[in-house]
């Protein structure tokens, strides 16, 4: 009698950051598939969702290494992701994170690790082929904002592999994720009276609903597609769509003012974001998802889809160049808008004064 093959055993996969956000979502999802022996989450404070094994700890502690012996498969989507924040804190928390992660997996013979970073390290540029092929240089330039923390976070998995070759890693690059709770430049872009726009150059849209990512972060886990891998919607909108999807007009300006006046905002505190954020909502950075494409999977979501639950998400709130406003700075109309980035030359003038003995 000729022995059947025995079934690869289900993983066990434990996710951080589980008791909020994308974590959350993707643990609930984990949580009911058969395709996972066992589902650990791991945060610093227990969360709502049942039938797993939660695990509370602090990702950025050494220990982690002891708490996840049994796992075989972790995805990494504990974060600080928040606008607002200390830039310098945010960056230490991320790359101590990612650093702890990764260092643990390889002690805790942890077969495979999945992080999320942002198609955002592809660079958005005026001369970005559309798409973007998934191998793609990564050209996004460093700076002090989110883009630099994915930048860092990626150097520490490409050290990682070289350190660890029995690790291993896939890195997940979304396009810019929409969903409830998702708080970005880009969502940011879209609570504005007016959509800001450079000369002489057409942005092109493309979305990632949580919902797809979620689903692209369970092959990944599972193994089915590996490597880098970039996640989003189906094809892009084009500008003009979304200015008639939105009911929003452009207000167009030359790069060197654009760009010049976000930095100098940026200096004085009066924006969260550093000039070079203000290139993913100008330029394209639209990806081409082929891994998993080629692993027959298709987004639930189209881009027209997310875009109005985006469009649903913002009511009430009010941004100018990325600059949440409440009470009365939130009866900013339109030409408002057009004057706050064009008065920034008053606004330094009048900061360097307070700054002088």
């Amino acid at each position: 009698m000729v022995p059947t093959s025995k079934r690869p055993r289900s993983p066990v996969v434990a996710v951080t950051g589980a008791a909020s956000g994308v974590g959350r979502a993707f643990l609930a999802k984990v949580a009911s598939s058969a395709d996972f022996r066992r589902v650990v989450a791991i945060d610093e404070q227990r969360g709502d969702v049942p039938g797993v094994t939660w695990r509370v700890i602090d990702v950025r502690d050494p220990l982690l290494a002891n708490r996840i012996s049994d796992i075989d498969v972790l995805v990494h989507l504990a974060g600080d992701f928040a606008l607002d924040a200390d830039p310098a804190e945010r960056r230490a928390y991320n790359l101590r994170a990612a650093q702890t992660v990764l260092t643990a997996s390889a002690a805790a013979r942890v077969r495979r690790v999945v992080l999320v970073t942002s198609a955002m390290v592809y660079g958005a540029t005026p001369d970005n082929p559309v798409p973007l092929p998934e191998d793609a240089p990564v050209a996004a330039e460093p700076d002090t904002g989110m883009v630099g923390d994915h930048l860092e976070i990626e150097a520490l998995v490409r050290r990682s592999l070289r350190s660890h070759p029995g690790l291993e890693v896939t890195v997940v690059r979304p396009a810019a994720v929409v969903g409830p709770g998702v708080d970005s430049v880009v969502t940011r872009h879209f609570e504005s009276p007016r959509l800001l726009s450079v000369k002489g150059c057409e942005p092109r849209w493309q979305f990632c609903h949580v919902d797809d990512l979620v689903s692209a972060l369970e092959l990944a886990a599972l193994g089915t597609v590996s490597g880098v891998v970039a996640v989003g919607c189906d094809g892009w909108l084009e500008h003009e769509q979304v200015e008639e999807l939105s009911g929003l007009r452009r207000f167009e300006l030359p790069a060197g003012l654009t760009f010049g006046t976000a930095q100098r905002l940026h200096r004085l505190g009066v924006t969260p974001a550093p000039a070079t954020d203000l290139h993913y909502v100008v330029y394209p950075w639209v990806v081409d998802c082929v891994s998993l494409r080629e692993a027959g999977w298709k987004p639930a979501w189209t881009n027209e889809a997310a875009f109005t639950e985006l469009l649903e998400l913002r009511e009430g709130r009010h941004t100018v160049v990325g600059r949440r406003l409440s009470g009365k700075e939130a009866t900013l109309t339109a030409a408002g808008a057009t004057v706050a980035v064009l008065g920034t030359a008053a606004i330094v003038r009048v900061a360097r004064k307070k700054r002088r003995p």
